[in-house]
């Protein structure tokens, strides 16, 4: 068996202890040693012969049981498996799972909908790295008006932090005197994205839910609930996180 030094920040994503973004941090912060030394980016690791440590105990990598499984998140609700804050964290409803499990994405507290985890560290890191866009689906509620420029002008992109957004897909779903549905088509993740879009052209945001990523959807799902992917759904988001055509069925 080959025992070929790989990254850090991988080792511990393979392990089931952490996402590598997450890893990123801790190493950063100083809570990783390997072999007794503080760790740096960049290090690499045997997966025979180190000993790796986060915050002094022992990591280590054992046979792992790949799951994967799509909640739907609450409103209320933060992304994180613990919240120093006290606040509710998803980690509370998907504490049943067959196995520790991690966020493969984000929603904010006050979003709901479709939210993937997983406990392949190797299918998280590909579902949020910047570099790998799936195709998201929002619904998105707003108070009236909502004028053709607003949405134009969103479609386009527009500036949030420096930097312009994507062009996108918005059609208007319901139109009524006290709300205004839209539905948004993204290919990029940015934090809070579809919010800050809304107020950089004035629009009152009041929902927003994530019904579909790639040909994932959250159908019937009840709140508060998750269920298992099957092992197509898997290959398709893999396929999709990688610019690959799905087969045709």
């Amino acid at each position: 068996m080959k025992n070929e030094p790989i990254r850090l920040q991988k080792y511990l994503s393979e392990c089931g202890y952490c996402s590598r973004r997450k890893a990123e941090e801790l190493i950063e912060a100083g809570k990783v040693k390997v072999n007794g030394h503080p760790a740096r980016l960049g290090d690499k690791v045997r997966l025979r012969g180190d000993i790796v440590t986060v915050s002094g105990k022992k990591v280590v990598r054992e046979e792992q049981q790949r799951v994967y499984l799509m909640l739907h998140k609450p409103r209320g609700f933060v992304t994180t498996m613990n919240d120093e804050l006290g606040r509710k964290c998803v980690a509370d409803l998907v504490s049943d799972a067959p196995c520790k499990v991690f966020p493969a994405g984000r929603l904010d507290k006050d979003s709901e909908g479709l939210l993937l985890f997983s406990s392949d560290g190797e299918f998280v890191n590909l579902m949020t790295h910047p570099s790998h866009h799936i195709e998201k689906r929002y619904r998105v509620t707003v108070r009236p008006p909502v004028s053709d420029e607003q949405l134009q002008t969103m479609r386009d992109g527009v500036e949030i932090d420096g930097r312009k957004t994507r062009p996108c897909e918005i059609n208007t779903i319901v139109e009524e005197d006290n709300r205004v549905v839209l539905e948004f088509v993204l290919n990029e993740g940015r934090n809070r994205q579809i919010r800050k879009m809304c107020e950089a052209v004035n629009l009152n945001l009041i929902r927003l839910k994530r019904f579909a990523m790639g040909n994932l959807k959250l159908g019937m799902l009840p709140q508060g609930k998750w269920r298992l992917l099957n092992d197509r759904e898997v290959r398709d988001l893999i396929a999709l996180a990688k610019g690959n055509p799905l087969p045709k069925r």
